[in-house]
């Protein structure tokens, strides 16, 4: 399985069939609230199934899903083939390679991985030397509340308790990347966006 895979970030497993749904039941409003605007070119960090890929799409000039899981990007690629879209490319990768595996770009996006991520400040280099001046890179994260609170459809979700991080923990973490922090958005009904920007140089 996923977990298995060298570099596979921890807590960060794509979920049963069904819950996905019923947490984010308009990705288009969770994407338009971090900062997604008609015409960019996109990056969808540690992509999944490509659930939020596919609204992505919908909107952006051009995208690229990254993900280190060839079968998870497949699933992807099914799920955008079948509504007709094609301006994505999907990249099997290392999100620590992400400045190598696509052009510079206006927007990174990652939901629900960063939790996972062994080297931060590393990940938080590697998307500035992504990012086109300017552009802007969107985190979503759980809120840190425990686990047995965030449920949906009956059960408890998410990564362990010890993994979750505040909005504030996601900002300090990122210092000395040469991003800068803009804001953090509440995403209901357990997450937050936490917003950041490659400064013009």
């Amino acid at each position: 399985m996923s977990d298995k895979l060298p570099g596979f970030f921890e807590g960060t497993e794509m979920p049963t069939a069904g819950w996905w749904e019923a947490l984010w039941p308009d990705p288009a409003a969770v994407l338009a609230k971090v900062g997604l605007r008609p015409g960019m070119d996109v990056i969808d960090l540690c992509s999944g199934d490509g659930w939020f890929t596919l609204q992505i799409a919908k909107v952006a000039h051009r995208v690229t899903a990254i993900d280190i899981d060839r079968d998870l990007l497949e699933l992807a690629r099914h799920r955008l083939a079948e509504s007709g879209i094609t301006n994505c490319e999907f990249v099997a990768g290392d999100a620590y390679d992400i400045a190598g595996l696509a052009a510079p770009t206006d927007f990174v996006f990652l939901a629900n991985a960063f939790h996972g991520v062994p080297d931060r400040l590393r990940l938080g280099k590697a998307v500035r030397g992504a990012l086109k001046p300017g552009g802007h890179f969107a985190i979503i994260n759980w809120h840190k509340r425990p686990r047995e609170e965030t449920t949906i459809l009956g059960e408890p979700r998410g990564p362990r308790t010890d993994l979750r991080m505040s909005p504030e923990e996601t900002v300090r973490s990122l210092e000395g990347s040469g991003l800068t922090f803009t804001e953090v958005v509440d995403v209901p009904p357990y997450h937050y966006g936490a917003l950041f920007r490659r400064p013009v140089e």
